[in-house]
């Protein structure tokens, strides 16, 4: 039996788990981890690190035993608009406040999509946003601006 693991899609999915969870480790290394208790902020990290990358070798082995082909390409669209929209979530919260930004996130995430309907993103993202302000803003207190200038 030969092990063919060029276009197996478990096998890159578990080398993705394997290179986010061994990133966050090597990244968290230098924090203080703390006990169960009492919890560092390397804790959180190092924990999720570690299942990423068991999770990671399971997928790798499962993958390599199931031998399931990639099928379809790698649409453009999506490659280009979801980092995109995630990054200027992360520059529009400092600019134009918490509103915006995940308004900003919500549209360009749907628009990533090939089933893009205006009113449905619009209903979304406007309920997402009063969720997540309720939530984070008010619920947690985190100290975020609504909208800049206001």
């Amino acid at each position: 039996m030969q092990l063919e693991f060029r276009n197996n899609r478990d096998f890159w999915a578990g080398v993705m788990l394997i290179a986010t969870g061994a990133t966050a480790v090597v990244i968290a290394r230098n924090y203080n981890f703390g006990t169960s208790l009492r919890m560092g902020p390397g804790y959180f990290p190092s924990v999720l690190g570690s299942g990423l990358v068991l999770f990671g070798l399971y997928l790798i082995a499962t993958g390599l035993k199931s031998n399931e082909k990639i099928v379809g390409g790698w649409p453009l669209r999506p490659l280009i608009l979801l980092p995109l929209s995630l990054v200027l979530f992360g520059v529009l919260m400092d600019r134009a406040g918490f509103v915006p930004a995940l308004m900003v996130l919500v549209f360009g995430s749907a628009a990533a999509g090939s089933e893009f309907k205006l009113v449905e993103v619009l209903l979304l993202a406007t309920g997402l946003t009063a969720f997540c302000t309720a939530l984070f803003i008010f619920g947690l207190g985190l100290p975020y601006p609504l909208i800049v200038g206001w």
